[in-house]
């Protein structure tokens, strides 16, 4: 059956009108679609200088005629060979995360704890679906309610998991029919994370937890955070606390955080080290996560100390430690403990204990380690800027740095000096911070209408209430020097972001770490180590490009950026043209509604800006 536009050109030109007359029409229709696009575009281009909020209040007009138009042009000319929508992955595949495939690495031999670690290289199959959301899901609550309340539906955490789990846990959550609630910071009982974390500032020499930010520390690394309560409390301090925890095939911590709304990432270092530089944290922290810090000759310690920057703190709370101490006689000093030997060696100083919690500092002195008490472990030789997931090393990192800057002589923000180190001129830095403020008003003045003001109904749904939608967990995925998050958190949006530097691009994940921001390196060739839905906006700029760069599948990253993409979520990608074609083809493949944006300044960039739809099976 023909279509209506064919039946119209039958009648003008008869049954077979000349190709030359079709070839004109079909022409004349791209022209109209390009005039409808520069005309929205030209809309983009006013925000640029004028920054007005509403003039996108015809934007989802605009973008529903441009998508009716495209279809209607896709069928004419493609006829029978017109593009297919990836199908959907079975319900098996509803809490799918790559590279982490545990029984196929038991088959493989691998063991103590390493069959949880990431393989990539052992997964290397593709199937080409887009992983579906669980039958229960519903889209998060807005912040930061969703931070206290999260849909049960949403994440791998049964009830018989809830009620094995441990005492505290229990005090913080209450499982309802169809949510769990954590207590908020104003209902912590005694014993709780408040007094928990004023517990640990008191320890290191402080009168409050208020004074941490003071003190030096910015930036926490929470291993095995449990429910993420802990670095909720961080965050509400203004310190950025990234929980990383192993990968659970069912019930996991960091699936759980990421829902609330929280810094999370699948990460261990069983067998290899975390994809951060040396002297990334300002404290790392470790309640009842499960490691035997002593074991494997000290190998987990000495990661530790490589990720710590001079003057950092190592928080350990576990009644193992407590019992280890004890049963050796440490407290009489008749004799040290394996933990407390090994930590000597690595020139870590005892700053206070009390019960089951040991605080350690770090040396701000690099000479330290090349001293008789030092031992018998040698110092690293190189750098380890482009780490990426190497076994762990036997040996001290980062005294040969020059971000070897002791914890309480750091700026906030970054000095000329530091700058620097990282071989950034300041005029570039402030350029490019500049950039990222104009563009992030942009980006909010395209989105806020189609997020907190022309939202549709689902159906099924009872009328929603405003706002309608939320934005909370944020993935940069070409960070450069992480202004995107910067200009957020100037801007006071309630956002966190994930700083992502792709592998073999500048390595400036050192300079994120350092302004206090979450951030690792990856490769996106591969999956990013994270569980599906976990975040609202992903933002690319140049990624596209670089993907092609290094001869990777543009079709397999936009597939990932599926995966952990919430239903309703957002994209934004900037690239030059070829690129953006190119995807905005495939982004129809895989059900988006995209749209491409020419920001009318005389350059070849342009926006790519689409939402992945609620798909339900």
């Amino acid at each position: 059956m023909r279509s209506p536009l064919l039946n119209k050109l039958s009648l003008i030109f008869g049954p077979r009108p000349p190709l030359n007359w079709i070839l004109l029409c079909l022409v004349s229709v791209f022209v109209l679609i390009a005039l409808l696009g520069s005309s929205s575009s030209s809309t983009f281009d006013s925000v640029t200088s004028s920054a007005k909020p509403d003039i996108y209040t015809n934007y989802r007009k605009l973008k529903e005629q441009a998508r009716n138009d495209y279809l209607e042009l896709k069928s004419i000319s493609l006829g029978a060979n017109r593009i297919k929508d990836v199908g959907l992955c079975g319900k098996e595949r509803e809490n799918y995360v790559p590279c982490y495939n545990v029984s196929a690495n038991l088959l493989t031999g691998l063991k103590d704890g390493e069959e949880f670690d990431r393989h990539c290289e052992l997964s290397r199959e593709h199937q080409d679906c887009l992983v579906r959301p669980p039958k229960d899901y519903k889209i998060p609550l807005t912040w930061p309610a969703g931070r206290d309340v999260i849909w049960s539906g949403n994440v791998k955490l049964t009830k018989d998991q809830f009620l094995s789990s441990g005492s505290m846990t229990k005090r913080l959550m209450l499982l309802e029919e169809n949510q769990i609630a954590f207590h908020s910071e104003d209902e912590m009982i005694v014993d709780g994370v408040k007094d928990y974390s004023h517990l640990i500032a008191e320890m290191i020499g402080l009168g409050s937890d208020t004074e941490l930010l003071q003190a030096g520390v910015s930036t926490v690394l929470d291993i095995g955070c449990g429910f993420g309560s802990f670095g909720a409390h961080l965050l509400s301090l203004k310190l950025m606390a990234l929980c990383v925890a192993a990968y659970e095939p069912s019930g996991s911590q960091v699936q759980l955080v990421l829902e609330r709304g929280l810094p999370a990432v699948i990460g261990n270092f069983i067998s290899k080290q975390l994809p951060f530089p040396s002297l990334s944290y300002d404290m790392v922290h470790c309640a009842q996560c499960g490691i035997i810090w002593d074991s494997k000759d000290g190998l987990f310690l000495i990661e530790i100390d490589r990720l710590l920057k001079p003057g950092g703190y190592f928080v350990l709370t576990s009644p193992t430690t407590r019992q280890q101490d004890s049963s050796t006689g440490a407290k009489k000093g008749s004799t040290s403990s394996p933990l407390e030997e090994f930590t000597k060696k690595l020139c870590w100083s005892l700053l206070a204990q009390q019960e089951e919690t040991f605080i350690w500092q770090k040396t701000v002195d690099s000479q330290c380690y090349t001293s008789s008490r030092q031992g018998d472990i040698p110092v690293c030789k190189g750098n380890d800027m482009q780490l990426y997931y190497q076994p762990l090393a036997r040996c001290i990192s980062g005294t040969t740095s020059h971000r070897w800057v002791p914890l309480h002589s750091k700026s906030d923000p970054l000095n000329s000096t530091e700058l620097e180190i990282h071989g950034l001129h300041p005029d570039d830095f402030f350029e490019d911070s500049d950039f990222w403020k104009l563009a992030l008003r942009n980006y909010w003045s395209l989105l806020s209408p189609l997020i907190f003001s022309d939202h549709p109904k689902r159906p099924g749904d009872d009328d929603p209430l405003p706002p309608y939608n939320m934005v909370r967990n944020v993935m940069d995925m070409n960070a450069h020097y992480g202004g995107l998050s910067a200009a957020l958190m100037e801007a006071s949006k309630a956002v966190w972001v994930m700083n992502v530097v792709p592998l073999e691009a500048r390595n400036t994940l050192p300079l994120i770490l350092d302004r206090g921001f979450a951030g690792i390196l990856h490769n996106w060739c591969e999956p990013f180590p994270t569980y599906p839905r976990t975040y609202d906006l992903l933002h690319a700029n140049g990624l596209l490009s670089h993907i092609v760069s290094q001869k990777c599948s543009m079709f397999q990253l936009l597939l990932e950026m599926d995966r952990i993409l919430r239903p309703e979520g957002w994209i934004i990608l900037s690239d030059t043209l070829g690129p953006i074609e190119k995807a905005r083809t495939l982004a129809a493949q895989i059900r988006w509604e995209a749209r491409v944006i020419d920001l009318q300044n005389g350059s070849d960039q342009r926006l790519l800006v689409c939402q992945k739809p609620f798909v339900r099976k």
